[in-house]
C-alpha cells in the first residue's frame, strides 16, 4: 500500500518532535543543575550532622563504664576472700561511679568461674576477681583445662594473704621444728587437710613435706571448710590455712596455729613464729587475689579499672580491715601482676613435677 501522507504535513510533525525533545532536554538539564547547587548549599550541613553522630557514637563507646560491672568471684560467699572481693567493689562504686555486683561462682579450683568469664562480651563490664593459682598452677596441674588462660590479662594484684599451719591441740607439737622431728620419727603417720587436691592449701602442705624431707599424707576435701571442721574434729591432724580464716580459728581456741608461712610474722598473731624461724628456713606460701579480664579487652578499659583499683587499695580503711584479716593489699601495674604469676608458676611446676601433685 502506497503513504499517502501529505509531506509537508509529516514534515511539521517532525520539526514539533524535535521541539520537544529539546525542551525536554533542557528541562533535565536546569533539574540538574538545581539539584547540584542544592546539594552543594546542604552538603556541609548534611556531613556535619554526620560527623557528629560519629564523633558522639566514638565518644559513648570510650566512655566506661556506662553500665553496672559484674565482678565474677571465683570464691565462695562469706570467707575471708569473699570479705576482700567485695570491700573492694565497695570502693570501684564509689571510684568508677557505677554498681559492681558481686556474684560468687566457686567449684573446680576457680576454673568454674573462669569459663563463665570467658563467655562474657570483652566490654570490661565483666571483671574477674580471681586467686592467682587459677592461672599460676591450675594450666600446669590439669592436663586439660576448660578454658585458655591466654584469653585472660592481668588488670591488678589486689592482696597477697600468706598461710598459717594450724594443728589440732592433741598434736604434741608447739612449734614446726617440733612437728618436724615427730613427722620423721613416724613416716606417714601424720595426716594434713585442704580444701582438694591442687589448692593452694595442699600445695604448701606438699611444700613442707619437700623442703623439711618429711611424709605428712594429704587428705582433701571438698573445700576449706570442711577441711577446718575436720582439723576441729580431729579426722587430720594439721592444715595451712589462709591467714584471712585462720586468724579467727586461731584466737578461737579450738585450733593452735604452729607457724606463719612468711617472712615476718602476722600482727593479728604476734606470738606465732614463721616457719622460716622455727625449722622450715625460706618456706614461703600464701595466696595472692586480682582482677583480670578478656585479652580482647580495650587497652584504655585496663587503664582506667588499674588506675581505680591501685585508688581503692590506697584507702587507709580498707588497708586496716584487711590487714586485720592478715591481708596486705598490693596493687600495681599490670605487668607486675603478670610477672608474679609467671614466677608463680615456675616455682609450683617443679614442686607438682617433684612431688607428682595431680587435681582430683
Amino acid at each position: 500500500m502506497m503513504n499517502n501522507e501529505n509531506p509537508c504535513r509529516k514534515g511539521a510533525k517532525t520539526q514539533r518532535t524535535a521541539a520537544k525533545k529539546v525542551l525536554k532536554d533542557k528541562s533535565r538539564f536546569f533539574c540538574h543543575r538545581f539539584s547540584l547547587r542544592f546539594l552543594c548549599a546542604f552538603a556541609p550541613l548534611r556531613y556535619g550532622f554526620l560527623g557528629l553522630f560519629a564523633l558522639a557514637t566514638t565518644a559513648q563507646a570510650q566512655q566506661y563504664p556506662n553500665r553496672p560491672i559484674r565482678m565474677v568471684a571465683g570464691m565462695p560467699a562469706g570467707g575471708g576472700a569473699d570479705v576482700n572481693a567485695r570491700r573492694l567493689a565497695s570502693h570501684l562504686n564509689r571510684i568508677l561511679k557505677q554498681n559492681i555486683v558481686v556474684e560468687n561462682i566457686a567449684g573446680a579450683a576457680g576454673n568454674a568461674a573462669a569459663v563463665t568469664v570467658a563467655g562474657g562480651n570483652p566490654d570490661g563490664h565483666t571483671i574477674f576477681f580471681s586467686s592467682h593459682p587459677v592461672f599460676a598452677v591450675n594450666p600446669v596441674l590439669y592436663e586439660k583445662l576448660p578454658f585458655n588462660p591466654n584469653d585472660f590479662q592481668p588488670v591488678a594484684r589486689v592482696s597477697q594473704a600468706t598461710h598459717v599451719l594450724l594443728a589440732t591441740p592433741s598434736l604434741p607439737a608447739m612449734k614446726v621444728s617440733d612437728l618436724i622431728v615427730l613427722a620423721k620419727a613416724k613416716p606417714r603417720g601424720i595426716n594434713f587437710g585442704s580444701g582438694g587436691s591442687g589448692t593452694s592449701l595442699h600445695l604448701a602442705g606438699e611444700l613442707l613435706n619437700y623442703m623439711a624431707k618429711i611424709e605428712l599424707v594429704h587428705v582433701p576435701y571438698r573445700g576449706a571448710a570442711p577441711a577446718v571442721i575436720a582439723l576441729m574434729g580431729n579426722e587430720i591432724q594439721l592444715l595451712f590455712d589462709n591467714s584471712m580464716t585462720a586468724i579467727g580459728h586461731a584466737r578461737g581456741g579450738r585450733v593452735k596455729a604452729l607457724g606463719i608461712a612468711a617472712k615476718s610474722r602476722l600482727t593479728a598473731l604476734p606470738d606465732v613464729p614463721t616457719l622460716d624461724e622455727s625449722g622450715a628456713p625460706g618456706f614461703e606460701a600464701g595466696i595472692s587475689h586480682g582482677v583480670l579480664v578478656l585479652t580482647a579487652v580495650p587497652k584504655s578499659v585496663v587503664v582506667t579499672l588499674n588506675q581505680a583499683i591501685n585508688t581503692a587499695i590506697s584507702d587507709a580503711d580498707y588497708k586496716a580491715s584487711m590487714a586485720d584479716l592478715g591481708a596486705t593489699l598490693v596493687g600495681g601495674t599490670p605487668e607486675q601482676f603478670a610477672k608474679f604469676i609467671a614466677t608463680e608458676r615456675a616455682k609450683y611446676s617443679d614442686l607438682i613435677k617433684k612431688q607428682g601433685i595431680k587435681a582430683n
